[in-house]
């Protein structure tokens, strides 16, 4: 079996992937090839690790079994026709994408940010800062998507007694299911964490940024095209929103001259949520278990189908 490696894996993730792999694979890694010969050996995958150009696959590998990309997201391949199974690491990144969402919130209802600046610029304010602090505890939260990082956010804010729903359209569990439940829940909502896929595109629009309170905050850290994010800055500009923690953006480098970045009210973490230790060794463990899964033809680890975009 053939595995073209996509990916420039770190040196201790590429050993711990020859160690285990089966001695019937054999593997090309990409960064090992001149770029003439990356695609030839591309279409000769049995397996495939990683995300390619979408362009590569208007010659998809003919004899391709598995695909394992190696992020969350998948909606740029919504279009790509493959007959093979297909997983992401969608539950891989969920607990860091969480804490990235519970350390933004904290950090601006704590002030966090303001302290930082005050900080480097050796500034003693002390007291006052105090009565522009808030609390996380006891909000009212509206997760978008109940997927594996929704689930998580919910979890970690647990311990802040949080009263928490869930949209999703197709889960039952969920409390809202549609466009009008969610604005008609907002200006009763605190905090609204953002969790969508990319395929859910300009979804919380300028009618939802409206109906939310005026002391709110709004998270994200699914994807930045799911935010009208005009309408979103224009509310944190006047006043209608109180603050914004984004680790995604509409356009990735946020370009320099967005608004976002002087904004005292939002916290940008730079699309780096689902960072942790050993990322490209957690990719790897997740494809050998999905490969043993093939094997004994037991179910995938994070199996999606690219034409839904999750």
């Amino acid at each position: 079996m053939r595995l073209f490696v996509y990916p420039a894996l770190s040196s201790s993730a590429r050993a711990l992937l020859l160690q285990q792999l089966p001695s019937s694979v054999v593997s090309t890694f990409r960064q090992d090839l001149p770029p003439e010969q990356q695609q030839a050996h591309f279409r000769q995958a049995e397996v495939l690790l990683g995300n390619p150009p979408v362009e590569w696959f208007r010659t998809p590998p003919s004899g391709l079994q598995f695909w394992q990309i190696d992020s969350a997201g998948i909606e740029r391949y919504r279009e790509v026709q493959v007959t093979c199974p297909v997983a992401n690491v969608g539950d891989f990144f969920a607990w860091p994408c969480a804490e990235t969402m519970l350390a933004g919130l904290l950090a601006v209802y704590r002030c966090i940010p303001q302290l930082a600046v005050w900080q480097t610029e050796k500034r003693w304010v002390g007291a006052p800062i105090r009565q522009q602090t808030g609390l996380l505890r006891n909000k009212r939260v509206i997760i978008l998507g109940s997927g594996a990082i929704g689930q998580a956010v919910a979890q970690q804010l647990s311990g802040f007694t949080s009263a928490i729903q869930f949209l999703a359209r197709t889960d039952p569990k969920a409390q809202l299911h549609s466009k009008a439940e969610l604005q008609a829940a907002l200006p009763e909502t605190d905090i609204v964490v953002n969790c969508l896929p990319g395929s859910a595109e300009g979804f919380f629009s300028a009618e939802l940024i409206e109906a939310m309170p005026p002391t709110s905050i709004y998270a994200s850290v699914g994807r930045g095209n799911t935010t009208d994010e005009p309408a979103l800055i224009a509310a944190l500009q006047t006043g209608r929103l109180g603050g914004a923690v984004l680790d995604v953006t509409a356009q990735e480098p946020l370009p320099t001259d967005s608004p976002l970045w002087a904004m005292p009210n939002v916290l940008l973490t730079q699309h780096s949520g689902g960072g942790q230790p050993e990322e490209d060794e957690g990719k790897v463990r997740i494809l050998l278990r999905n490969l043993q899964n093939l094997q004994h033809q037991q179910p995938l680890e994070n199996e999606v189908e690219l034409s839904r975009g999750y």
